[in-house]
């Protein structure tokens, strides 16, 4: 039999403490369960519907997609392999040996961070590629993104994750070995570990809201420039009407404001983790509900990021209808359109 004290701060000292373990109430692992579940269905969809509308359309082929892809894969793993086999763990009797296997908890631990760091890297190589093509010359855009080097980087994202997935085994080995008789040091590395995956989530933020700043801060000022220096000459043009700019103007808003949303959910469910993190190693550990909670918001930006960056697109949305509407009706439309667009024009008479 498995001690249970010794069972539950072996799982207290996780840099990753979402798992359910049978200290845990039914109270509580019943809700977690169905939320995960719900969670696994809603980002298996998503990431599989992205992926597939990126693979099928070639005007979504671009190098800014082929990243977010890297992340639907990556998220993936979590929606569709890592929470369901925990809502199932919740799910099972406190008995069952599954739900206290050491291996089987710590390939999950390993996959989940796989996942999850695949993922971060993905959204920061998305903001990098939109800082560099927005506010560089289309020169360095060319030299910087061939495709050798887009496959380069999206391989080094699985590289590093692999590394840093590959700590957390090497650590429980090695607290394995010295538990008896360093059982303080044991207990550090796992803290040094929480601490390094902290920082690296941290530092991973502060890039990708610098990036995404810049972006605001170079539009606008754009914005401002082409406004004062030609706004004579803009004025003139016959084709430019109130409408037109007052639309120009509310999708630039309405593209600032996506920016600021992605942020802000970049934020909120990365930064809790982080700072539970930074408690435990430099204070004392947080409450249990409390890492709970932590490490779920993060796990549920699977699920949520394909959404961050297809509701705004316009190539996304109309590959979606044409997905929904099926192959005939979309057939059909298109070949009105053309019949449509071929008729020869008939002048009134004068």
């Amino acid at each position: 039999m498995v001690n249970t004290s010794s069972f539950s701060s072996s799982w207290s000292s996780r840099p990753l403490q979402l798992f359910l373990c049978r200290e845990d109430s039914l109270g509580t692992r019943l809700p977690l369960s169905l939320l995960y579940l719900l969670l696994a269905i809603s980002g298996t969809l998503s990431n599989f519907m992205v992926i597939y509308m990126v693979f099928t359309s070639r005007k979504l082929r671009i190098t800014s997609n082929a990243f977010i892809v890297n992340g639907c894969i990556a998220d993936l793993s979590v929606c569709g392999f890592w929470m369901p086999q925990e809502a199932m763990q919740g799910l099972l009797p406190s008995g069952s040996p599954t739900a206290h296997s050491e291996g089987y908890h710590l390939f999950q631990s390993s996959l989940l961070v796989l996942g999850l760091f695949v993922s971060l890297l993905s959204h920061l190589l998305v903001a990098l590629n939109r800082y560099v093509i927005i506010t560089k010359p289309h020169i360095v855009y060319q030299a910087v993104y061939q495709r050798k080097h887009s496959t380069w980087m999206i391989c080094l994202t699985w590289i590093f994750a692999l590394l840093l997935a590959l700590v957390q085994p090497g650590l429980e080995t090695w607290q394995s070995i010295q538990q008896e008789s360093e059982n303080a040091t044991s207990n550090n590395s796992s803290n040094y570990a929480s601490l390094g995956i902290a920082l690296a989530i941290l530092s991973q933020t502060v890039l990708l809201f610098h990036c995404y700043m810049r972006i605001v801060r170079h539009v606008q000022g754009s914005v401002k420039r082409v406004s004062v220096l030609d706004f004579h000459l803009l004025q003139q043009l016959p084709f430019l009407h109130t409408t037109g700019q007052a639309s120009r103007r509310s999708q630039r808003h309405l593209s600032s404001i996506s920016m600021l949303l992605l942020c802000l959910t970049f934020f909120l469910t990365t930064q809790p983790l982080v700072w539970v993190s930074l408690l435990n190693f430099f204070f004392h550990p947080a409450p249990r509900e409390l890492q709970l909670s932590s490490c779920l918001l993060l796990c549920s930006l699977s699920a949520f990021n394909p959404l961050l960056y297809t509701w705004k697109n316009e190539e996304f949305r109309r590959c979606l209808r044409l997905i929904l509407r099926g192959r005939e009706s979309t057939t059909v439309a298109v070949a009105a359109a053309e019949v449509s667009t071929t008729l020869p024009t008939v002048s009134p008479p004068t």
